[in-house]
């Protein structure tokens, strides 16, 4: 069967081995068939040589993380995230993959206020304890407070959709610094509200691409779009290549992760607040896709004594839906952080993405954006 890859960039791999040690799931398992290149053999034999999709071939790709940490690792440049994308999208048109409950779920994401119900909802059967401890949420907010409402042009503030609903309170704390700043903002208009980036990870690429489409009208012009969630921030900068089109291409340029906007501006804040010693945890997306984790050093610095870790950004396990997907691998892959973490001694967590920071606090952890870390220090 002829997968959704490019064959061009399915030859790039070389077979070498090198990205093996920066495999979440390889390195839980030490199986090779749970590793980029065992994964990237699996595809070639679908793909090239018509072997058929079996169970296994399926649980080989749900199993990855799509942490895409193998990628800066591989000296030929395999984009194994584009890879994974195309597979995925041709099981999920098939129904191997992305079970309709699944599929009904994230329908409700672009739909801002039923998400919002949802959400208080969900928080609500939390406190009521019918909320089950193996789906390995952190509390909810039973309140989230006012929306962001925008001041002026300078930068677009894109707020999305799970991001809004449970971390409100990070967005008004990235205006808290913005303000402190000088430097206006707008919220996306009508269609603006989710990125896609779940869609795009579960296959579903013709709602990505139309999500998409709807994010770049939201957002006209050519003011910086500054982003607070490293998951969001990585899809939206790769609006180029799932719609191929010059616009889209263009509106990518504009994206910039929040603490790489920033980091242009730190010599401008002025913290009244030292916050002691703070652990920094790097998203996969803000770290191997967006390549934009030193931003978050770059403003902390001057508020903290920063720590790091000593695994070279291996994945948490979160990987946005998967935690929920995969429990168990993702439970694995999770003991590993927090063993590196307990290394790293005492203090706060910092984690720029909602999806590692839920997946790290429900394992008892105290995670905090490293914007409201640095709103605090203002």
């Amino acid at each position: 069967m002829r997968l959704h890859v490019s064959d061009d960039e399915l030859a790039t791999c070389v077979s070498c081995g090198l990205c093996l040690p920066h495999c979440p799931t390889f390195r839980v398992t030490g199986e090779e068939a749970l590793s980029p290149r065992g994964r990237i053999a699996a595809i070639r034999a679908v793909h090239l040589e018509d072997a058929p999709i079996t169970s296994e071939f399926v649980s080989f790709m749900e199993t990855c993380v799509q942490c895409r940490g193998c990628e800066p690792a591989c000296p030929s440049g395999v984009p194994y995230g584009h890879l994974q994308d195309g597979v995925r999208q041709s099981l999920a048109a098939q129904h191997r993959i992305t079970p309709r409950w699944q599929r009904v779920g994230y329908s409700f994401l672009p739909r801002h206020r039923m998400l919002l119900l949802g959400s208080s909802a969900l928080a609500v059967a939390q406190r009521l304890h019918l909320v089950p401890k193996r789906a390995g949420l952190p509390r909810l907010p039973l309140r989230r407070g006012t929306a962001v409402q925008s001041t002026g042009g300078d930068v677009w503030m894109f707020t999305g959709c799970v991001m809004d609903a449970w971390l409100r309170d990070t967005h008004r704390s990235t205006t808290k610094v913005l303000d402190h700043l000088g430097i206006t903002y707008r919220t996306p208009g009508s269609g603006g509200g989710c990125c896609g980036a779940l869609h795009t990870h579960a296959g579903l690429t013709d709602p990505a691409r139309a999500l998409a489409a709807s994010v770049m009208a939201s957002m006209p012009g050519d003011a910086p779009i500054v982003v607070n969630s490293a998951g969001c921030g990585a899809a939206l900068k790769e609006y180029g290549h799932l719609l191929g089109t010059p616009e889209a291409a263009a509106f990518s340029a504009r994206v910039k992760d929040v603490h790489e906007f920033l980091a242009e501006h730190v010599d401008r804040l002025h913290p009244t607040k030292h916050l002691g010693r703070v652990i920094v945890q790097d998203p996969c997306h803000l770290r191997h896709v967006q390549k934009a984790h030193a931003g978050v050093r770059a403003v902390l610095a001057p508020v903290a004594e920063l720590v790091e870790l000593d695994d070279d950004g291996v994945c948490c396990g979160a990987g946005g839906a998967y935690s929920a997907m995969q429990p168990e691998l993702a439970g694995q892959i999770r003991d590993r952080k927090l063993e590196a973490i307990a290394r790293a001694g005492s203090g706060v967590v910092a984690s720029a993405n909602p999806g590692c920071a839920m997946h790290l606090a429900a394992a008892g952890l105290v995670v905090r954006h490293p914007i409201d870390l640095l709103a605090e220090a203002l």
